[in-house]
């Protein structure tokens, strides 16, 4: 009960400075509203076209609390819960300019070791075999040489399988391919791996810089280097192998991405002017390659402003603007449209009934906790819906703030 208290406490913290509660129950209550729009997207993306192959870019924006982050997490708690691989970065702690430091961030929050031994597992059953009746300690290999049936024949089903899976497919990177090949041959028994080739295996599958052009050679592999010219086929190739191991696919979430323009000297991360276009060039690039892409979701969180400041903003790259303009100047919100607009969403279905609605959910949520909050009535719904509309703080803030500080007086 201490630990809800305190997670609730800190929620409330973030909530008051227009920040996501990194909790569910304040998520899902602080989220009303965003129900019909996320309901929606996981339909048409997370349950049919990601699991089917498609792949997508959407760009949420909007003022400072108009809900950006809140729509991201929940659109990564629908996620968790069909089981996609998960990814966030925040653009205040991360380089986005090269995407070969984007393409290993992603692959090192994926967990690659647990996808590889998941892929041999797939392995197994499409070897007509279940992957419970190989206990910890022990490989496939191990378990059938124990039955007797450990011959010439199961390696041959073990290679044939491993071959249709990795190195047969066009989609993925060929040293990606036979990398993955023999580290899930090495999980299953055969071929085994000597320690130090498997430690350089996936030292190049992390990207490491360390590793000699005559280590690779040694297993076969050319020395290729993974370059933010390569980064993006490698990312291909990981959405392949995180398919196969079971998994509807991957969604990668990247927030902040109004840090590009911001004059903030306190964060450890602040872009010069090669840097930002380095950064739309990085994006425009996705965005032409994307198509050529399976299982995968990204979401781009960013403030109006990364639109709207003509000097420094996305206008002032081109050949990013051309790409994604139209859908900026759209007359009604779109649910389809790559550009999610929640200052839109919000001026569509935000009425005065829905506000106090917001209000409610939060109050309750926080009355859990022992802290009765006041509810926000009529008149002060639509009084604070006016205000939203002339000012600069998204609406969703807005109800947070003044139902946790009792706004009824001054909202």
């Amino acid at each position: 009960m201490a630990d809800l208290m305190h997670n609730h406490e800190d929620g409330l913290s973030l909530l008051l400075t227009g920040k996501a509660p990194g909790n569910p129950e304040l998520l899902e209550a602080t989220g009303t509203g965003l129900d019909s729009l996320t309901d929606f997207l996981a339909r048409q993306y997370l349950d049919t076209y990601i699991p089917s192959g498609g792949s997508k870019i959407k760009f949420v924006t909007g003022l400072q609390g108009s809900g950006k982050t809140f729509f991201a997490e929940t659109m990564m708690m629908l996620a968790s819960k069909r089981n996609y691989l998960q990814v966030s970065i925040d653009a205040r702690n991360v380089w986005l300019n090269d995407f070969r430091d984007i393409y290993l961030e992603i692959l090192n929050q994926c967990g690659l070791e647990n996808i590889l031994r998941d892929c041999a597992d797939q392995i197994i059953l499409s070897m007509g075999r279940r992957p419970e009746m190989v206990p910890e300690g022990k490989t496939l290999m191990d378990v059938l040489s124990e039955q007797g049936e450990g011959d010439a024949f199961a390696k041959g089903e073990i290679r044939d399988a491993l071959r249709k899976q990795f190195t047969r497919n066009p989609l993925l990177d060929n040293t990606f391919a036979v990398t993955c090949s023999l580290l899930v041959g090495d999980i299953l028994g055969y071929p085994v791996l000597e320690n130090s080739y498997r430690e350089v295996l996936m030292a190049w599958m992390h990207g490491e810089k360390g590793i000699k052009a005559a280590q690779m050679k040694a297993l076969g592999l050319s020395p290729v280097k993974i370059t933010r010219q390569n980064a993006r086929h490698m990312l291909r190739s990981l959405c392949e192998i995180i398919h196969f191991s079971g998994r509807p696919g991957l969604m990668i979430v990247i927030d902040n991405l109004e840090q590009l323009i911001s004059k903030d000297t306190t964060l450890p991360i602040r872009y010069t002017k090669g840097k930002r276009e380095d950064t739309y060039e990085s994006i425009r690039q996705l965005i032409d390659d994307i198509d050529s892409m399976r299982y995968v979701l990204f979401l781009f969180c960013l403030d109006r402003e990364l639109i709207d400041d003509e000097s420094t903003g996305i206008k002032t790259y081109q050949a990013l603007w051309f790409r994604i303009q139209n859908e900026v100047i759209s007359n009604r919100f779109n649910r389809f449209a790559d550009i999610i607009d929640m200052d839109r969403y919000g001026d569509e279905m935000y009425d005065v009934d829905m506000i106090m609605e917001m209000s409610r959910k939060l109050a309750d949520a926080v009355d859990g906790t022992g802290q009765p909050i006041d509810r926000l009535n009529q008149e002060n719904a639509e009084l604070l819906k006016t205000r939203a509309s002339f000012g600069r703080l998204g609406l969703p803030y807005l109800v947070n703030r003044l139902t946790l500080e009792g706004g009824q007086e001054h909202a």
